[in-house]
């Protein structure tokens, strides 16, 4: 567990799974703020590598791929990615107020708020939360993306971590015994990774209130642009006595990020996922394809925001015209001149640009990435959601 005193010091003291606080968070409790570029936040229609630009947004070649146009399944959650870097909780759990003071602090983008306890699940101790619809975007991108695992958590079954299934002798299909402030028998749906290592079970909101779960015990917080050691002070003084705050941001070793060597570099890349993957190889050898998944993510959310943003950054990658003049390419076969909206040219050229500033070097990464965008925290952000991919897309 990445942080087992939290669990130690917090949810055992809401082992009988009594709610610890009158106080009610909306489900939706999250507070939104701007990508990268200073656009709005990405708003489409699916998770994943295979989305696209919005409707009413024209590639400029006919030979664009459909998965590189099209908008992804009907139905799914609006999508937008955070790491979580801090995690916060309280015994007597988080009001509306602190949470609200919380997301208006320097350097905090987004919160959200969770319920918690230690139950029996199977006659098993378990660490759960009860998490609203908007964990999705906190989860990591194949997570994220798994259509399946959201279905059975908004059905209100069990989902946990592959390696808690093990331990909770849990399977798909069968129901299972939960031990909490009332008993309940509960199905069993998808195991999956999540972004809150100590967590093994999680159930929706609905669920958690079933079961008496301590609510509001704790908050995900996103703050790529803030001091942690100062932000996790702040937050302590404004949680009050007892309060614990948890640092959950990775250390990444760029070396360990994977570097596609054997990738084709020709033909038209079929999916995002293709596009990053070719791109890295094609035009910045030495590159980690994560790391230009990271940016397509941030920047635009894989297409689906191609902005103009407030600064006036276009396409899937967010490029400003002047730095477009400069480094733009048509890539992977297009026709016509380069194409900021288009991402099989949009895509190339970021990788190429990187390269430019040291991409290609392990030593000299970050000091591309950074010229990229002049952010220190943008910098750790790439980098911890391409370590994110490296992980789920090995």
């Amino acid at each position: 567990m990445l942080f087992p005193s939290l669990w130690r010091a917090v949810l055992a003291g809401a082992a009988t799974c009594v709610a610890l606080a009158a106080v009610t968070i909306p489900a939706a409790a999250v507070v939104p703020a701007s990508v990268a570029s200073g656009g709005p936040a990405p708003s489409g229609s699916s998770y994943g590598f295979t989305v696209s630009p919005p409707p009413g947004v024209a590639a400029a070649s006919t030979s664009v791929p459909s998965s590189l146009k099209a908008p992804g399944s009907a139905g799914a959650l609006p999508r937008q990615l955070f790491v979580p870097d801090l995690i916060a909780a309280a015994p007597a759990g988080i009001s509306p107020a602190q949470l609200a003071r919380i997301g208006k602090l320097a350097g905090v983008r987004s919160v959200l708020s969770v319920d918690g306890g230690k139950v029996s699940v199977n006659g098993h101790s378990a660490n759960l939360l009860g998490v609203p619809a908007g964990f999705r975007s906190w989860t990591p991108p194949e997570t994220a993306a798994a259509n399946a695992v959201w279905t059975d958590l908004s059905q209100g079954k069990l989902i946990s971590t592959p390696k808690a299934a093990g331990q909770l002798r849990l399977s798909a299909g069968n129901s299972y015994q939960v031990a909490a402030a009332v008993q309940e028998r509960l199905p069993f749906g998808a195991q999956t990774a999540l972004s809150v290592p100590g967590a093994d079970v999680i159930v929706n909101k609905s669920r958690s209130a079933d079961l008496g779960l301590a609510k509001n015990f704790a908050v995900l917080i996103n703050a790529p642009g803030a001091n942690l050691v100062t932000l996790m002070a702040t937050i302590k003084s404004v949680i009050g006595t007892g309060a614990k705050v948890i640092n959950l941001v990775p250390v990444v070793t760029v070396g360990k990020l994977p570097v596609s060597t054997n990738v084709p570099t020709t033909g038209v890349p079929a999916s995002y996922l293709d596009l990053y993957q070719a791109s890295a190889a094609k035009y910045c050898p030495g590159m980690s394809w994560t790391v230009l998944a990271a940016i397509g993510e941030i920047e635009s959310g894989n297409g689906t925001n191609d902005g103009p943003s407030s600064a006036g950054a276009r396409g899937p990658m967010q490029f400003m015209p002047a730095t477009w003049a400069e480094w733009g390419i048509v890539g992977f076969g297009q026709s016509g001149p380069p194409d900021i909206m288009n991402p099989l040219d949009a895509v190339p050229s970021a990788a190429r640009m990187l390269c430019a500033d040291g991409a290609g070097n392990t030593a000299s990464l970050r000091g591309a990435i950074f010229a990229y965008n002049h952010a220190t925290w943008y910098v750790d952000e790439v980098l911890a959601l391409a370590s994110e991919y490296a992980q789920n897309y090995p």
